[in-house]
């Protein structure tokens, strides 16, 4: 039988302590011939493979910056990793060492990686992988470090391992993440939509508001497909009414909805791909695969999910700057 979900943290200050984390942990888990995988920087990915040798090669590698650029697509990678391996042998645990990319994020999208951090220990749970996340004090600030000890159960140095005394239930972390979203809906009524179980006559506002915002057809319908998905969610969890805005907002075409009807949304819900069994928040799965940014903010009294989608000025730079992952 697999061993259970392992989330740990791995705090380090050097190459030095990077490698005595990473090699006995990539060792053990060849020598039991577990499946390997290494999502870090393109320096430790060179630095580990030097390391290892001859052995590197049964280490499967990835770039960060391309193996899930936002938290729902990193979390889908990963569960999809570990499903793909444990079809050939269900009895193996899967070993993967996760280092996130920090440098460069605003603090919106800092959030997000803090919050999935803390959900992969709900999202993960299931499964049978053994993660290591390393997080790097020469170029990861402070508050990030911290924050790792918050959101991973246990903290490893080279191969020792200890409860993290810092931890907090993932749910109460999320919570906690901010900033917070800007419920402030608009002065003019005519700017937002007020849905009260219509889902045509949303679609219908938002396919005309991203047009007027100028989004291409294409993503436009991308967009109508992402917001019909969120409500239907919402409706699901008890929903009957709620109030729709979108506007642009630095350089993206944002949708909030925001609702006053008293339910629980799930912080992580939509960050694995459905199954055969149908289960809630699966519809917020493509929401997540979707759009640029998804977050959801719920309390006694209300719920908001925002939605991001990049505007059309991205569409201009992306084809005069094409950019080839390597």
């Amino acid at each position: 039988m697999s061993a259970p979900f392992r989330h740990q943290g791995c705090v380090y200050g050097s190459d030095a302590e990077f490698l005595a984390m990473a090699v006995p942990f990539v060792e053990e888990g060849l020598r039991r011939a577990e499946p390997v995988l290494v999502t870090t920087t393109a320096a430790n990915l060179d630095l580990l493979h030097r390391e290892m040798g001859s052995k590197a090669a049964g280490i499967d590698y990835a770039e960060s910056a391309y193996f899930g650029r936002r938290p729902p697509q990193r979390a889908t990678a990963f569960y999809r990793y570990w499903a793909r391996k444990i079809a050939q042998d269900s009895t193996k645990s899967v070993r993967i060492l996760a280092e996130p990319i920090w440098t460069g994020r605003s603090p919106r999208d800092v959030a997000a990686w803090k919050r999935m951090e803390a959900g992969l220990n709900v999202i993960l749970a299931d499964t049978s992988i053994w993660m290591i996340c390393p997080y790097d004090t020469r170029i990861v600030p402070p508050d990030i470090i911290a924050d790792s000890r918050r959101t991973h159960p246990e903290c490893v140095v080279g191969t020792q391992s200890a409860v993290s005394p810092d931890f907090v239930v993932p749910e109460l972390f999320a919570a906690s993440c901010g900033p917070a979203i800007d419920v402030a809906l608009p002065a003019d009524p005519e700017e937002g939509h007020r849905f009260d179980g219509d889902l045509v006559a949303l679609r219908r506002y938002v396919i005309d508001r991203a047009a007027r915002f100028g989004l291409p057809e294409d993503r436009t319908a991308m967009f109508t497909i992402a917001a019909g998905e969120a409500i239907t969610y919402l409706i699901k969890m008890g929903v009957r009414k709620a109030t729709a805005w979108i506007r642009p907002e630095a350089g993206q075409v944002v949708c909030t909805l925001h609702t006053t009807d008293p339910q629980q949304a799930h912080p992580f819900a939509g960050f694995r791909p459905p199954q055969l069994r149908e289960r809630p928040g699966d519809g917020l799965w493509l929401t997540n695969q979707i759009c640029e940014r998804v977050t959801i903010q719920t309390s006694d009294e209300a719920c908001t999910i925002e939605m991001a989608m990049p505007g059309p000025g991205a569409e201009e730079l992306l084809q005069n700057n094409p950019v080839h992952p390597r």
